[in-house]
């Protein structure tokens, strides 16, 4: 290869990495994902996780995967869950396995999950809910591991979500309704609005 194929090689290159940068950061913005409990905030967690996986290997869920360059290239190996394939059954064990802090070990005890784990929180849409269109459903609070704390229900299992709600996901992934009638909003994309 001469000099001047190698220099425009390597603009091409950078052009491409760019243009894929560019696509990244708009696939980024659409991508609605959770990061597994105890997460430090998004900054902090990119700078102290060092892309192991043991956080993934202990999960007995499975519910945890890791980004490959469609996140854009900071995330890259990083821990996420998406709630509508598989939500977190809040064993604890990934923020255990973590050997850096970016995943804060929590107790597997009730007190210390609602003080500690902020992966995001439901959002119930009225016009997709079945129990607000007045069909019995009740499968998004039958799913919650927080009954009558994260999660209660009125007449006809009409769920309502309180603050309580640690973001697992459980209740997104059980429910019937396709698109789903509750969704979890993330934490990390809470902050950016």
């Amino acid at each position: 290869m001469q000099r001047r194929q190698f220099v425009q090689w390597l603009s091409i290159a950078g052009l491409s990495n760019v243009l894929g940068s560019a696509h990244a950061a708009r696939h980024t913005a659409n991508l609605r994902y959770l990061r597994p409990p105890g997460a430090l905030a998004e900054t902090d967690f990119l700078a102290r996780c060092i892309r192991c996986g043991n956080c993934g290997e202990v999960c007995p869920n499975r519910c945890i995967d890791f980004f490959q360059l469609d996140n854009g290239s900071d995330s890259l190996g990083t821990p996420y869950i998406i709630p509508r394939e598989q939500g977190c059954i809040l064993c604890m064990k990934c923020g255990q396995a973590c050997p850096t802090g970016a995943l804060q070990p929590i107790e597997h005890e009730a007190d210390a999950i609602m003080q500690q784990v902020h992966m995001g929180v439901a959002r119930v849409d009225q016009n997709l809910c079945l129990s607000y269109q007045g069909k019995t459903c009740g499968v998004c609070y039958r799913a919650c591991p927080l009954q009558d704390v994260a999660i209660y229900v009125q007449r006809l299992e009409q769920p309502v979500v309180t603050d309580k709600c640690v973001g697992c996901g459980l209740c997104e992934r059980s429910c019937i309704q396709i698109p789903q009638a509750i969704r979890i909003l993330p934490n990390h994309q809470r902050a950016a609005l």
